[in-house]
């Protein structure tokens, strides 16, 4: 399970599961990547719910 951001800079891909890590990073600075997982961390139960929502488990 996983969830990519994007922006106008850049884009990164984050794992959910086991637990919110950075799979892949596409021209995102470090303090940009810093505060994305923040967010991802912060909402990973939406972002797991609305991923089972649309995919199924």
């Amino acid at each position: 399970m996983h969830v990519h951001v994007g922006s106008k800079d850049g884009e990164a891909k984050f794992w959910l599961e086991p637990k919110v890590e950075l799979a892949r990073n596409f021209r995102l600075s470090g303090v940009q990547l810093r505060e994305v997982e923040e967010i991802v961390s912060r909402n990973q139960d939406e972002f797991r719910a609305a991923w089972t929502r649309h995919f199924g488990r």
